[in-house]
C-alpha cells in the first residue's frame, strides 16, 4: 500500500511538471513558425510587384512613347510660335509709335506758320474778315483736330510751374505777374504724343 501512494504521488507530479511546460514550449515554438511565413508572404508579394511592373513596361507600345515625344515637340513649338508672336507685336508697335512721332515732328513747324500767319492777320483789323484768312484759319483747326485724334495736345505752359520734363528754360524774367519759378512767357509751344513728349515747349521762367 504504501508503494502504490508513493507511485501515484509520483505520477501526478510528472503531469504537473509537463503541464506547466507545454504551454510556454508551444508558445515559443509557435513564433518563429509564423514570423518565418510572413517574411516568405512579404517576399512573395514584393516579387510579384517587381514582375508586374516589369511585364508593364515590356508590354508598353512603342507607338504610345513616340506619340509622346511628338506631343511634347509640338507643344514646345506652340510655345515658341507665341513668344514670337507676341515679339513681333510688340516690336510692331513700336516701330509705328516711332514712326508716327518722326511724322508728327515734321509737322509742327507747319502749325507754327499757320499760327504765326494768322496772329499777323488778327492784329490788322481789315484782313479779319477777308474770306482767306477765314479759309486759312478752317484750315488750321481742321489739322489741329486731326492731330487731337491721334493724341496730339499741346503741352501747357503759361502760368504753370517750371517743368524740366516739359519745358525748355532759355531765359528768366523779372516779372510782377507771375511768382518766381512760374513759365511768364511760351516762345516756342510745346507738343506730346499721348504720354511722350514731342517737343518740348521753349519757355521763359520767372526770376
Amino acid at each position: 500500500m504504501g508503494k502504490n501512494k508513493d507511485e501515484k504521488n509520483e505520477e501526478e507530479s510528472d503531469k504537473t511538471v509537463i503541464m506547466d511546460e507545454t504551454p510556454e514550449e508551444t508558445a515559443e515554438e509557435e513564433k518563429p513558425e509564423e514570423n518565418s511565413e510572413t517574411e516568405e508572404e512579404v517576399k512573395e508579394e514584393k516579387s510579384e510587384e517587381t514582375e508586374e511592373a516589369e511585364s508593364s513596361e515590356e508590354k508598353e507600345d512603342p507607338k504610345d512613347k513616340k506619340i509622346a515625344e511628338l506631343n511634347d515637340k509640338v507643344m514646345r513649338q506652340m510655345a515658341e510660335f507665341e513668344n514670337f508672336r507676341k515679339r513681333t507685336e510688340r516690336e510692331k508697335s513700336e516701330m509705328f509709335a516711332s514712326g508716327e512721332k518722326v511724322v508728327i515732328e515734321a509737322i509742327l513747324p507747319v502749325i507754327d506758320n499757320f499760327e504765326r500767319a494768322l496772329d499777323m492777320a488778327g492784329q490788322d483789323e481789315e484782313k479779319k474778315n477777308d474770306p482767306f484768312i477765314e479759309g486759312m484759319d478752317k484750315v488750321y483747326k481742321q489739322l489741329m483736330d486731326e492731330l487731337d485724334k491721334l493724341g496730339v495736345k499741346p503741352i501747357e505752359a503759361l502760368g504753370a510751374d517750371f517743368d524740366p520734363n516739359l519745358h525748355n528754360a532759355v531765359m528768366q524774367e523779372e516779372t510782377e505777374e507771375y511768382e518766381s519759378g512760374k513759365v511768364c512767357k511760351e516762345l516756342q509751344k510745346g507738343y506730346m504724343l499721348k504720354d511722350s513728349v514731342v517737343r518740348h515747349s521753349m519757355v521763359s521762367v520767372a526770376q
